[in-house]
């Protein structure tokens, strides 16, 4: 069925103004039909000229902002190459050296067989570097730089960093486009750019984590999101469902490609949708295509075309084989991953085959009345998730994956399903990084007017959809295939409706892991900003307080954020450019020795144990082979990290002796950062998480369970700097400065 909308800035209060408003429109057109549609033409091109342009300049000059932070906060251009690649903290050092590597390989083809079959990254080991990390843009970077003319004019480091801060400026360019897509002005897109940019602690780490995979990964998630936005607006042309649908594959390959945990954050908006089609939020077609558009979906829209819309409607019903398209999408990323086990064993694929399978055994879901349809919706809900653990587990069970079982023993912790003594598992929920949103990060958020904006637009949009929904659980045929989902004065584009009901998600999981902010707080610049210049959410309150006029609209959604503009502009403006005038410089000399010592006193074969985070940088500076590292997503690495921990632990040298033996380890460096650590709180420094693990007691001021037991060892960091025999006949030290104790381990014991 097919339905008219009004044009914008035409709506008024009353159906009866509106139509006749339309009347006489319409019968002006057929007097003035050249004239109008010109005008019409020209001013939509020039805003769109402009638009792009100011989008360009925007997502450019935050690229510049944020190197030039990177480059005042540690004088990049001015160190050693030693420094800077220790400026690479814990995996970013790891992943980096993959760059490397490829770099100074005689041959690309060596360069990447190096790759796959790797002995250098776990010692006594030989393993598929593409398989175990996403490491594909390292290894695309490395090529790049290995083909085009830029040696001679750039550094290897620097051809890196900038790749990914221009990566930086496609993420902002993303977000401007998704809030003028949503409120159909760009005046939107420069207010989500700009909290964006001075709320960068909170929505960026870009500057001083600069090789982690989200920082690859996030921009194509944006660009994802702008692509579904677009491809959910009604009436496209198929021209321009199949251009939006080929990015929404391209950009979610590309984001699944860079990412170890792209199957958490895809599950998740997997459930956004699944969430809005059981609420009929969303048209039934654009729902299905969505789905097929991860994978395939221009071959969805060949077979489709031959057919007229309402045929095409109802072969969209049949969503059984677009939860087997995405699945075969899955799999395909799978299959260029060596069959990664964390994709074969994901709840993405369980999800979706439990999607395929409740809605063969449920049929005529969306039809009766509303305890009618409201009853088969939470039954279908309760199969569905029932469905998803049970084969999830199956599915785990047959194939023998264990590559993410410590993220769900942290998930059951964190939730109080019973207290743990999982190393692992601990070893995250100490970390003040996967704790809850503090409360002053909502402070911060304020200050910008972002959060009280994000919080007016919410609760507009929220109520918009949940009428919305009644409505359609109420009366089916009140929701169209096109145009907004519902009717009267209450409306909720569906482009809206998919972007609120994302917000929260990730909103939700921002608040339960502080680590997942930067999946949120982005988006909420585009939220708020789209929802503060879109008509739709000031027509609401002003028609509850009866003061609705198309003029007042109009300048309540282009004044608010002018005033926003103006005020940020004011407020945080002197503050931008005093950070970009504060000069430091990258000091770390312990560290710098350390790595000089090995590069020069030790054979390029031999094998160091010690903190995965300081070993990645061993890897890179140095070349030596590890026994551990911070790329924690698999189970045999995580059992030998804590064997390796042993060393911070109540051991006797022959025990520790032994353990290090087994991996082939030479030397051990040892950190009193972390034998003395006092940045946890007691019960929770890596020293005490050990002794928890092992049954014994643990020292300081805290509450000690029952059937804990005191070791019958002192602690070896402690204890092996004392230089008694038991010690000096299994371990040697080697090098010595304030920070690190290397000791060589005897081969005869």
């Amino acid at each position: 069925m097919t339905s008219v909308r009004l044009r914008k800035g035409l709506q008024n209060a009353e159906g009866s103004e509106d139509g006749a408003a339309h009347e006489d429109h319409v019968k002006l057109e057929h007097k003035l039909p050249s004239e109008g549609c010109a005008s019409r033409r020209l001013w939509k091109t020039l805003s769109f000229t402009l638009g792009g342009t100011i989008a360009f300049c925007v997502g450019l000059l935050t690229s510049v902002y944020l190197a030039t932070l990177h480059e005042n906060d540690l004088w990049f251009s001015n160190i050693k190459e030693v420094e800077r690649e220790i400026s690479f903290r814990t995996e970013c050092g790891l992943y980096y050296s993959y760059y490397k590597q490829m770099l100074q390989a005689p041959t690309l083809m060596q360069g990447f067989l190096g790759l796959m079959y790797d002995n250098k990254t776990e010692s006594m080991r030989t393993i598929n570097l593409l398989q175990r990390m996403n490491i594909y843009q390292e290894v695309f970077l490395s090529i790049l730089y290995r083909v085009l003319p830029i040696q001679k004019y750039l550094e290897p480091v620097y051809f890196y960093i900038y790749t990914l801060f221009g990566l930086q400026a496609i993420y902002v360019a993303a977000l401007y486009t998704t809030s003028w897509l949503l409120s159909g002005t760009w005046l939107s897109g420069l207010l989500a750019a700009s909290w964006y940019v001075t709320n960068r602690i909170d929505t960026t780490r870009v500057e001083f984590t600069v090789p982690l995979r989200e920082n690859w990964a996030l921009p194509f998630f944006a660009v994802q999101i702008a692509a579904v936005t677009y491809f959910l607006r009604p009436n496209l042309q198929p021209l321009s469902e199949r251009l939006a649908l080929l990015a929404v594959f391209v950009s979610t390959f590309l984001f699944s490609l860079t990412w170890q945990f792209n199957q958490f954050v895809v599950l998740l908006q997997a459930l956004v949708l699944f969430t809005l089609d059981s609420l009929d939020l969303l048209p039934a077609l654009k729902v299905v295509l969505v789905e097929l558009g991860v994978l395939c979906a221009c071959l969805y829209l060949e077979a489709c075309r031959p057919h007229p819309l309402p045929q095409r409607l109802a072969l969209a019903l049949q969503a059984s084989r677009l939860y087997g398209v995405q699945i075969a999408g899955l799999l395909l990323v799978c299959a260029l991953q060596f069959l990664n086990s964390m994709i074969l064993g994901s709840l993405l694929i369980s999800f979706n085959l439990s999607v395929l399978a409740a809605r063969k055994l449920q049929k005529n879901l969306k039809t009766g009345n509303f305890l009618n349809r409201l009853g088969k919706l939470l039954l279908h809900l309760f199969v569905v998730l029932c469905l998803t653990f049970f084969l999830n587990n199956i599915i785990k069970k047959t194939l023998n994956l264990k590559s993410d079982e410590h993220i769900f023993k942290f998930l059951k912790a964190k939730f109080g399903f019973g207290a743990t003594r999982d190393f692992d598992a601990n070893l995250y929920l100490c970390e003040e990084a996967f704790g809850l949103l503090p409360l002053n990060t909502f402070e911060r958020l304020s200050d910008t007017l972002l959060f009280c904006a994000y919080v007016f637009v919410l609760c507009i949009t929220a109520t918009a959809a949940l009428a919305g929904a009644l409505r359609n659980l109420s009366d089916p045929a009140s929701q169209q295939s096109t145009g907004s989902t519902g009717k009267g004065a209450v409306s909720l584009k569906p482009e809206t409706a998919y972007n609120l009901v994302h917000s929260i998600a990730f909103g939700l999981l921002a608040l339960s892991t502080m680590r997942m902010k930067y999946l949120w707080t982005p988006h909420m610049c585009v939220f708020a900003s789209s929802g503060l210049c879109s008509p739709e959410t000031w027509a609401l309150p002003l028609k509850a307080v009866r003061l609705y006029s198309p003029k007042r609209l109009c300048v309540l959604r282009y004044a608010a954020p002018i005033l926003t503009l103006l005020y940020v502009s004011y407020k945080f403006w002197p503050g931008v450019m005093a950070e970009l005038s504060e000069l430091r410089e990258f000091y770390d000399p312990d560290t710098v020795e350390l790595m000089n010592w090995i590069n020069s006193n030790t054979p390029r074969t031999a094998v160091f144990a010690g903190s995965m985070q300081l070993l990645a940088g061993v890897k890179l500076c140095t070349g030596r082979t590890l026994t551990n590292h911070p790329h924690f997503e698999d189970s045999s690495l995580r059992e030998r990290t804590k064997a390796v921990y042993q060393i911070y632990a109540k051991r006797p040298a022959e025990h520790v002796h032994a353990l290090l033996r087994s991996f082939g380890a030479d030397y051990v460096i040892l950190e009193d950062s972390i034998c003395y650590e006092r940045r946890h709180r007691p019960g929770c420094r890596l020293r005490d998480l050990l002794d928890l693990a092992n049954g014994h007691m643990i020292d300081g001021p805290v509450q000690n369970d029952p059937d804990l037991k005191l070791a019958d060892h002192p602690r070896f960091c402690e204890e092996i700097k004392r230089d008694l025999p038991p010690y000096t006949a299994f371990f040697t030290r080697v090098f010595r400065n304030k920070t690190f104790h290397v000791y060589k381990l005897s081969r005869n014991k």
